[in-house]
């Protein structure tokens, strides 16, 4: 699947190199941005049952 994504963008390999890393850190910025917050309202993994 990463080789087909990384042979459909375009330009020269160090073109697609970069702009791989831009996907890759947007990705990455979402996740912390929105879906982790998201995430952990949902499990609250930090709350204790020992009162």
């Amino acid at each position: 699947m990463y080789a087909w994504l990384f042979r459909q963008l375009p330009g020269p390999l160090w073109l697609r190199i970069l702009f791989s890393a831009v996907i890759l850190a947007g990705a990455l910025l979402v996740l912390v941005d929105v879906v982790f917050p998201w995430l952990a309202e949902i499990t609250h993994l930090t709350d204790s049952t020992v009162g």
